[in-house]
């Protein structure tokens, strides 16, 4: 009788997993490869359309501290202060004029401010993806607890950029661009000045936003605890002093408050999320 031929099973990726099984090294890497080109190409794809209307933004926005109507001059318009304890704000005459020296910098900056405003609108789908990467190895409560995260990080970031935006950078800016060593010398700010100014401040203080949630993360996993921040507070007060004095080189004492109060919320809220070691709670009962 002939020999009954058996179907040849299929064969089988080296990535692909089997039922029960889990998925090798390279099939992970696969994955994360491809949440990474899907990254790169949503921020080639808002890069493009920030470009095409990087134009308006730049004069309406980017640009919007420079004039003496930006909100936070008008808010503060009563102030007319000798710049020690109190700055000079009801002055209707400020304005900042920017040059270019270089050839190539007004099309560079063009670029430069499409991809950062890219970032900025990408963050929350950005880190989703990375999320969606990063959550089928984790348990259930883990997941609860990173969707919480997800939701108030991302606040937190806006929040930061915001402030940076909207506070920080306009009076290190006026403060800066008035400030003389001596009259014979002339404030002449370059577009490039600028925009780095401008990227540092927003950036930086949308990142350094998402302290709480470092904070929160660090006392999930027993690193810290609420005890620290009693402990340390003296000296993060000291610390915070400082870092706003380096963010806004002003004089005054009111722009120095002004940066240090929002600063040093982040200490409490962080504090406030941090929770209790069960050892020191059950020694307490």
């Amino acid at each position: 009788m002939p020999e009954t031929l058996q179907p040849t099973p299929p064969r089988l990726s080296i990535d692909q997993p089997t039922e029960g099984e889990e998925m090798t090294f390279w099939g992970h890497l696969n994955e994360l490869r491809s949440v990474m080109v899907k990254i790169v190409l949503l921020l080639i794809i808002l890069m493009v359309g920030m470009f095409c209307v990087m134009r308006p933004i730049f004069e309406h926005v980017i640009l919007a501290p420079c004039s003496n109507d930006f909100i936070i001059y008008r808010m503060f318009d009563f102030m007319h202060g000798d710049g020690d304890i109190l700055p000079d704000l009801a002055s209707d005459n400020f304005n900042v004029t920017l040059i270019n020296i270089k050839l190539g910098t007004q099309l560079m900056t063009h670029m430069s401010a499409s991809f950062w405003l890219a970032i900025i609108i990408a963050f929350p789908i950005v880190i989703y993806m990375l999320w969606s990467f990063v959550s089928p190895g984790l348990f259930p409560n883990e997941r609860r607890g990173a969707r919480r995260a997800f939701i108030y990080g991302n606040m937190l970031f806006y929040f930061g950029v915001a402030v940076g935006y909207f506070l920080v950078f306009p009076l290190a800016l006026r403060f800066l661009s008035e400030y003389q060593l001596s009259e014979r010398i002339a404030n002449t700010i370059t577009l490039d000045s600028y925009m780095d100014t401008f990227y540092l401040v927003t950036m930086s203080m949308g990142i350094l936003f998402e302290l709480p949630l470092l904070m929160w993360f660090l006392g999930k996993i027993g690193i810290v605890d609420r005890e620290f921040f009693k402990r340390y507070r003296k000296y993060a007060i000291v610390s915070i002093l400082i870092i706003s004095g380096i963010i806004t080189p002003t004089s005054d004492l009111f722009t120095l408050f002004i940066v240090f109060s929002p600063l040093y919320s982040l200490w409490e809220l962080s504090a406030f999320l941090v929770p209790r070691l069960k050892r020191q709670t059950s020694e307490q009962q």
